[in-house]
């Protein structure tokens, strides 16, 4: 009995979590659970709001995957338009998490529905479209980075440089950039950097990271550092190699450096 079972999970939602649980109602009763979905925009408990968007969120974390959803999310575009000025920040990280998912899979709808939303958005909803924006920003996609004014090159200098230029697993590469800035006007600059990691078969794969937000002033020189640890992770093997790093502000190159990698074999003393 779906219409009885979705009700159980409105009340046990209050008490711990249902996002997992709905899915199945999403994908087997689509036009039932969407309707029900619809009217919990206006629950007055922030947890039955925040299902609506974590439920049927297309690629949930450790959920069952919404594939018609990850092939067309127009369902619940008007669910998280309903929620995106929801005065409780809980809800609205879910429905930046579920723009994310969003923008995974159609980077140009997301960009529409960014555009869209700036339009006189309030400190709140920006601060949602930035957080729903990181993937595409760490990957330098243009019309998002356009939508942050974060679109232009850096008007001066940016050294890039690490060390050591030998690692041994398990320790560390230091970072370190100096921007001197040519500009008369202020520079809103997001600065990440592309590790190129080596695989099994010698080819490489690039894996971004986050780096530095920051307004550059007129003239301002400035030196940024960061250290990148090396551990062992679940969802990465690392390998012995000459791998790469390469600096990116506003999405645009802005130089790279080698470093040797040295991953000791079982029983290898580091």
């Amino acid at each position: 009995n779906p219409k009885r079972a979705l009700a159980a999970l409105r009340e046990m939602t209050m008490r711990f979590s249902s996002e997992f649980a709905i899915r199945t109602f999403v994908a087997d009763h689509p036009k039932l659970t969407f309707q029900t979905l619809a009217r919990w925009t206006r629950d007055p408990n922030a947890h039955v709001r925040r299902l609506v968007s974590e439920g049927s969120r297309p690629r949930l974390p450790w959920g069952k995957r919404l594939d018609a959803l990850v092939a067309d999310p127009s369902p619940t575009l008007p669910l998280l338009e309903a929620l995106r000025d929801d005065p409780s920040e809980y809800v609205r990280r879910s429905v930046a998490n579920h723009l994310n998912d969003i923008a995974k899979d159609h980077p140009d709808r997301f960009a529409d529905i960014l555009e869209a939303w700036l339009v006189d958005a309030s400190a709140e909803r920006r601060r949602l479209l930035s957080h729903a924006s990181r993937t595409l920003v760490k990957a330098g996609n243009s019309r998002v980075l356009r939508a942050f004014g974060l679109h232009r090159e850096l008007e001066g200098t940016a050294t890039f440089r690490t060390s050591p230029k030998k690692v041994v697993f398990e320790g560390n590469l230091s970072l370190k950039v100096d921007l001197a800035s040519t500009s008369k006007e202020p520079q809103k600059l997001v600065i990440d950097y592309v590790v190129h990691h080596v695989r099994q078969n010698g080819s490489r794969s690039p894996k971004v990271f986050k780096g530095w937000t920051l307004t550059l002033a007129p003239g301002e020189r400035r030196t940024l550092e960061r250290v990148h640890a090396f551990r062992p992770i679940t969802t990465r093997r690392y390998y012995s190699g000459l791998h790469s790093v390469e600096l990116r502000i506003n999405g645009c190159p802005a130089g790279s450096t080698d470093f040797e990698l040295r991953v000791p074999s079982d029983g290898e003393s580091r």
